[in-house]
């Protein structure tokens, strides 16, 4: 299969038209997104959606003052007294609108006084069952995403975190946005190859677990990026922040694995440079993914469509199906 025929492909490279279609209708979300009087929000996701609030707690605790909680629903439907969320606000991403107990935890929640918002890339509203108990709904765009792995929809819903700083207290200029987007447009348009791409396809096709070491804001890119190597190149990839993996996960990793670290920046932190110390011990390969291009924390989307095209690349030559994985769904019942 030619990466040009896949559907994953397709929606990557609708990416920039989303952006601007969002960013047209942005300031229209004003009323829409919600946080408490105490400057507080609570958050619920699972999947890529839960990667999105990882992004989320990032974003909005580092540019906006706006302290973030992440529900767990287990902790929601086995509570044995009445949770207090009276005058808090939940956002539930969803990219579907239908995962289950994303929707019962919000409704839940929701009866204990919290007002609630969803985030979600499904237009019609009948079968957007948590966009319909929600007070208000956040729709990402009119484009429906087929393949399992959510590329487009998660880039969107980062870019929603990135429009709701804006929104709350100007946290990002629009020239900020408009600049991503020209970036994002003329990084797809040249297909986003990463330097020594071939080399590295074949060192990650070998290699029995694949890394991804962010910070900040890229730990939520290292999850997602670990998400997607799994879901799309049937690879064991684990995610971590970079003070998790040195706590502990490092110990694993030897000459057979190969690990990714993001850099904010040129500047490499001296968090990332402790984990390629740690690396290097150990003999395993790496590769430093610097983004060239891009204002932080912007250029976290450019390095997720980096890792998205890769993970495609990689499930071609493995001879798999990267838009419907073996055993996966696109909506995945977990209730």
């Amino acid at each position: 299969m030619k990466i040009e025929k896949t559907l994953t492909f397709k929606d990557i490279n609708e990416i920039p038209a989303l952006l601007e279609e969002f960013s047209l209708k942005a300031k229209l979300f004003k009323k829409f997104v919600l946080k408490s009087k105490r400057d507080k929000v609570y958050l619920i996701g699972r999947g890529s959606s839960g990667n999105a609030t990882l992004f989320a707690k990032y974003i909005w605790e580092e540019y906006c003052g706006v302290t973030t909680n992440f529900i767990r629903p287990h902790s929601v439907f086995t509570a044995k007294l009445p949770l207090n969320f009276k005058d808090e606000v939940v956002w539930a991403f969803s990219q579907s609108g239908r995962s289950k107990d994303v929707t019962a935890c919000q409704k839940k929640v929701m009866l204990w006084g919290a007002k609630g918002v969803a985030v979600t890339n499904e237009k019609n509203i009948k079968k957007n069952s948590l966009a319909k108990i929600s007070d208000k709904h956040i729709l990402l765009s009119n484009s429906t995403e087929v393949p399992v792995a959510a590329t487009k929809s998660f880039i969107l819903q980062l870019w929603s975190v990135l429009w709701t700083a804006h929104l709350w207290n100007k946290a990002f200029s629009l020239k900020d946005f408009t600049e991503a987007q020209k970036k994002i447009k003329n990084f797809i348009a040249n297909n986003a190859f990463l330097d020594g791409e071939e080399e590295i396809l074949n060192k990650i096709k070998k290699a029995a677990v694949i890394g991804f070491i962010g910070r900040g804001p890229y730990n939520a890119i290292a999850a997602d990026s670990a998400l997607k190597f799994r879901e799309m190149t049937c690879s064991h990839s684990v995610g971590y922040s970079a003070a998790e993996f040195l706590h502990g996960p490092v110990g694993s990793y030897s000459s057979k694995d190969f690990v990714f670290l993001f850099s904010p920046s040129k500047k490499v932190p001296e968090d990332i440079l402790k984990v390629e110390k740690a690396l290097k011990e150990r003999k395993t390969p790496y590769e430093i993914i610097i983004p060239n291009i891009g204002k932080y924390p912007f250029n976290c989307l450019l390095v997720d469509i980096k890792m998205k095209l890769l993970a495609l690349k990689l499930a071609l030559k493995k001879g798999l199906n990267p838009d419907n994985p073996k055993g996966l769904n696109k909506v995945t019942d977990t209730f």
